[in-house]
């Protein structure tokens, strides 16, 4: 015969009981005691042991019946405290991929079964935006790898479908196919970073100055913009940081590949580091489109970009994203804001190292303040270790 099992209102209610049955026990038998005493006083010895045991009989009587209703008074008891936690399994049988929109929504008194139902419910909150988040990431991602791979594979069968193709007409092909190749390698560069920073996979043990990566960044780009004719003006003041270096290189490119690649020809962009209390401050600024200021926050979600609609901007969309989840992965922020005569201008705020661990030299130190030349470069590398992140 199979046992019922040991839930914990049962386990509850019998402890209840099990408690009440002690102290009645012992109130019992001092009261007992005390009138043995006084009974043997007063009375015969024969006339006070009959008159004991009627009272040991009706005392057993009363101690059991007693239990009885506590024991019934402690299962209704812990029925009702723990209607909460019944709730909560329920809650969390019923809730999948399709129904994270479920809610306890517990009421009653401020004690721990409500703090628990509440927290449960936050936890569904956060998974319900996760699962959000993931969907739309997951169908965004697929819309942009699915134009290059399409160009890709339009370009080679029709270069296959012709026999009598030329050696131009290869070539020519071949330079399709490996510019949508470099886009695909800087889209999947950019949400492996992006990802990596959501995930929470920091390292946030090395000391890395901000104003060095700045300046390599924009040295970097000074080819590019001077194809474009931009000038690039750098203000950088020694700002360690405590946190990942590469996811920090990374940082550090994107904002200053944004401020060229979204930008006007003959345009201008500003790029300072600074320190300002315990944080590093960087700025960028750049010439560029005009950006509707309702549309500036939404610049830092995932594939949104310039222009109209998701492909209506170059690059792939991901590049200030990756810098908001950088940024907020080193405990910091980002402030996006549209500038009334075109352009952006993003504020990245990030907490500062104070400890003076890894004094610099005073050169490293300095203050840098320069206007890079706006000629040409070849070679110029395209990102810190890895493909473009674009926005």
């Amino acid at each position: 015969m199979k046992l019922p099992r040991a839930t914990v209102r049962l386990r509850l209610a019998l402890l209840y009981t099990a408690l009440f049955l002690v102290a009645g026990g012992l109130l019992l038998g001092i009261s007992y005691t005390l009138l043995d005493g006084h009974l043997h006083r007063t009375l015969t010895a024969p006339v006070a042991d009959d008159v004991l045991a009627d009272v040991r009989g009706q005392y057993a009587l009363a101690l059991v019946a007693v239990s009885a209703l506590a024991l019934l008074a402690g299962w209704l008891a812990a029925g009702r405290l723990l209607g909460p936690l019944r709730e909560i399994v329920t809650a969390a049988r019923s809730v999948g991929g399709d129904s994270l929109d479920r809610r306890i929504a517990a009421h009653g008194p401020h004690d721990e079964l409500r703090e628990l139902a509440e927290t449960f419910d936050e936890m569904l909150d956060r998974l319900q935006a996760a699962f959000t988040s993931q969907r739309r990431f997951v169908a965004n991602a697929s819309h942009e790898l699915r134009t290059p791979l399409t160009v890709m594979r339009t370009e080679i069968e029709v270069a296959l479908g012709d026999p009598g193709a030329s050696a131009e007409e290869l070539r020519r092909a071949a330079d399709v196919v490996r510019d949508e190749v470099i886009r695909c390698q800087g889209l999947i560069d950019g949400l492996l970073a992006l990802a990596r920073t959501e995930a929470g996979a920091v390292e946030r043990d090395e000391e890395v100055d901000l104003a060095e990566l700045m300046r390599a960044a924009a040295g970097e780009l000074a080819g590019p913009a001077g194809e474009r004719g931009l000038s690039i003006e750098l203000r950088v003041d020694f700002a360690p940081v405590l946190g990942d270096r590469r996811l920090l290189e990374r940082l550090a490119w994107n904002l200053a590949e944004n401020a060229v690649l979204h930008n006007r020809v003959g345009g201008y962009a500003e790029i300072e580091v600074a320190a300002a209390g315990r944080d590093v401050v960087v700025r960028v600024e750049n010439s560029g489109p005009r950006v509707p200021p309702e549309a500036a926050g939404g610049l830092l979600e995932p594939f949104e970009r310039l222009g109209s609609g998701r492909g209506g901007g170059p690059g792939a969309g991901v590049g200030l994203s990756i810098v908001r989840a950088v940024a907020s992965a080193h405990g910091g922020t980002v402030d996006l804001t549209a500038r009334r005569e075109g352009g952006l201008r993003v504020v990245v705020r990030l907490p500062g190292l104070r400890d003076g661990r890894g004094a610099a030299s005073s050169g490293a130190r300095a203050r840098d303040s320069r206007r890079l030349a706006s000629v040409p470069r070849h070679g110029t590398r395209r990102g810190p270790t890895q493909g473009p992140a674009r926005r």
